[in-house]
């Protein structure tokens, strides 16, 4: 068998030099690059271009997420060392600081945009809902939240929020059977959560679970209209009469069970139909939810057992705000900041995507932790989530969240 001298003055087979892809790879061979190529195309994001294309730009972004990469110098410093192995990481062979602002700054974020919601279908359709759930199988279950990432207004001009700050939201419809965000609205900090329901298209029998925040009768109703259902919390100023009450379970925790109308004049004409007024009382807590919906087919302990779901959105944002980067931005315009965000979720449903492909009990934040040290290696990545004996790690900034 021929051999080739090794640096260390052994002698290796010229065959285990090259063996097997890198973990990287592996990761984002589950990505469909015709898919991508289709988005690229619709925005012509490939227009005059020679070397760096959209998928080599997507590559890179997401190598940073995985490796977590603090700033795009931090990025491009960590690939740089690492030339030899660009082709087969598949980055292209043109990367550079500035090759990769410049696209940032100028290429659609619509792409990204376009193939994160491809991407999250084929995540939905694969992954295995939640069995908790498995009472609710007739309904589509969904959370609707914003959080704001707060910016340094001198730097990010155009995210206008108040005098001297600036943010950007991140406006979200999250599918809570596979933990999947299955909408996402980047906007500016001065747009009110409550404008996000009037982008969603609401699917007969889904229910979309909201706090307060989102307490507005015409948007409501609109939900209503389109064979939908709701399940927020009521504000204390709210006026209402009671048409009926039924037998309430107060061992469950089912205090009042109620039937009621608007009174006040305009939230009546906004929202014209009669909804459940749900008075509930969690003993873990000590603390009194009044829940409004629409849905009367349920049973009130159901409507508080499926509000409590909504905390999955916040664990969302939790997570994507710890464990990827879309805190501190790798450049300054809105196209920039759209198309990291876009890339970090790309990222996030890749990561479920190999949790499922691989049937692996680790979480997903396990999984990112492992990925981040193993992305240039070559062990076959199944390897990776099956053999040690792992201890239970602790997210960073634990906290064991309660009911409500």
């Amino acid at each position: 068998m021929e051999l080739q001298e090794c640096s260390n003055d052994l002698k290796c087979p010229t065959w285990a030099m090259h063996t097997g892809k890198y973990v990287f790879a592996q990761v984002v061979s589950l990505l469909d690059p015709n898919d991508f190529k289709k988005c690229v195309d619709k925005h012509k994001g490939n227009y005059k271009v020679k070397d760096f294309t959209c998928w080599h730009q997507l590559m890179c972004m997401m190598f940073g997420q995985l490796a977590n990469r603090e700033s795009l110098s931090d990025l491009v410093l960590c690939l740089q060392s690492q030339k030899s192995k660009w082709y087969h990481l598949g980055i292209g062979n043109s990367i550079s600081k500035s090759n990769l602002a410049y696209a940032n700054e100028k290429r659609s974020w619509q792409i990204f945009a376009d193939f994160a919601y491809l991407l999250i279908a084929q995540a939905r359709n694969c992954i295995t809902p939640n069995a908790e759930l498995s009472e609710f199988d007739a309904y589509g279950i969904y959370a609707i939240d914003t959080t704001t990432i707060d910016l340094c207004l001198e730097v990010f001009w155009w995210a206008k929020f108040r005098k001297h700050k600036a943010a950007v939201r991140l406006h979200t419809l999250l599918d809570i059977k596979s933990e999947i965000p299955c909408y996402i609205n980047i906007t500016d900090g001065k747009t009110h959560e409550v404008n996000v329901l009037d982008l969603i298209e609401f699917e007969p029998l889904g229910i979309y679970i909201m706090d307060r925040g989102f307490i507005d009768f015409s948007r409501l109703y609109t939900i209503h209209k389109h064979f939908a259902y709701f399940i927020t919390r009521a504000k204390t100023n709210m006026k209402f009469k009671r048409v009926y009450s039924a037998k309430a379970n107060k061992a469950e925790g089912v205090m009042a069970d109620q039937t009621v109308k608007l009174v006040n004049f305009y939230s009546a004409k906004e929202y014209p139909e009669k909804f459940r007024r749900i008075k509930f009382y969690d003993a873990e807590t000590k603390k009194k939810f009044i829940f409004l919906t629409n849905n009367f087919d349920l049973t009130a302990l159901q409507i508080a057992l499926l509000y409590k779901q909504r905390w999955k959105i916040e664990l969302f944002f939790k997570w994507i705000k710890q464990h990827l980067k879309i805190k501190s931005f790798w450049g300054y315009s809105e196209n920039a900041v759209k198309v990291q965000v876009y890339c970090a979720i790309i990222t996030f449903v890749t990561v479920a995507l190999v949790k499922q492909q691989f049937k692996t009990a680790l979480t997903q934040y396990q999984i990112l932790q492992i990925l981040s040290i193993t992305l240039l290696n070559k062990t076959p990545i199944n390897q990776l989530f099956q053999d040690a004996l792992l201890q239970y790690v602790k997210e960073q900034n634990y906290n064991q969240l309660k009911m409500f």
